[in-house]
This record gives C-alpha cells, sequence and structure tokens, in this order.
C-alpha cells in the first residue's frame, strides 16, 4: 500500500509558477508509475503528466513545455513544476500512483492540493 501526501497548493497569479510535491509513504514507491491528474470544476478528471520508475516522462500536451513531472526515488517522492499558469488552469490536482501487483494494477490517490489562479 501507498500512501501519497501532497502539498504545495495556493494562490498564483496567471503567468506564475507553482511547484507541487508528492510524499509516498510506503517500501514499493519505485515499482509505482507516478502521475498528476487535475479536475476543474464541473470537468473531468484528466492527466497532467507521468512519470515512469526509469524517469520515462510523458506530459499532456496542454501543458508541454511549460510544465515538468520528476521524482526521487530514494526521497519516495514525485513533484510537479507548474509554469506560465493560465486562468483556466485552476483545479485540484491529484497525485497518483499505480503499480502491478499479481498481474493487477493497484492504484492509490492523493487527496488533492487546490491550484487557484487569482484574477
Amino acid at each position: 500500500q501507498v500512501q501519497l501526501v501532497e502539498s504545495g497548493g495556493g494562490l498564483v497569479q496567471p503567468g506564475g509558477s507553482l511547484r507541487l510535491s508528492c510524499a509516498a509513504l510506503g517500501s514499493t514507491f519505485r515499482n509505482n508509475l507516478m502521475s498528476w491528474y487535475r479536475q476543474a470544476r464541473g470537468k473531468q478528471r484528466e492527466v497532467v503528466a507521468t512519470i515512469s520508475s526509469d524517469g520515462t516522462t510523458n506530459d499532456a500536451d496542454p501543458v508541454k513545455g511549460r510544465f515538468t513531472i520528476s521524482r526521487h526515488n530514494a526521497k519516495h517522492t514525485v513533484s510537479l513544476q507548474m509554469n506560465t499558469l493560465k486562468p483556466e488552469e485552476k483545479a485540484v490536482y491529484y497525485c497518483y500512483a499505480v503499480r502491478t501487483v499479481f498481474g493487477r494494477p493497484r492504484e492509490n490517490w492523493g487527496q488533492g492540493p487546490q491550484v487557484t489562479l487569482s484574477s
């Protein structure tokens, strides 16, 4: 089991930057594919960026060139650096972990820090 604890959300101006962090409590962090998702009010949850255990990343098209996902396996953390934030990116951002256990996916979600863009 992996417990995910996020931090770093808050209020930021459009065009500004914010860094989210997620600490994974548990011994299996290295085996997890880690992702950040976000969900704006009234919209479906969507993937923002993903990073595999070997550091391979995949960013959603809307955030390419502005957001960077990274992980530190020894510290059991994954981060999301968000630059040039847009007003429409106000959302709850969730940390997500998935690994395969006996052929089945085992998923864990964080509770989600709120990212608010000021007017």
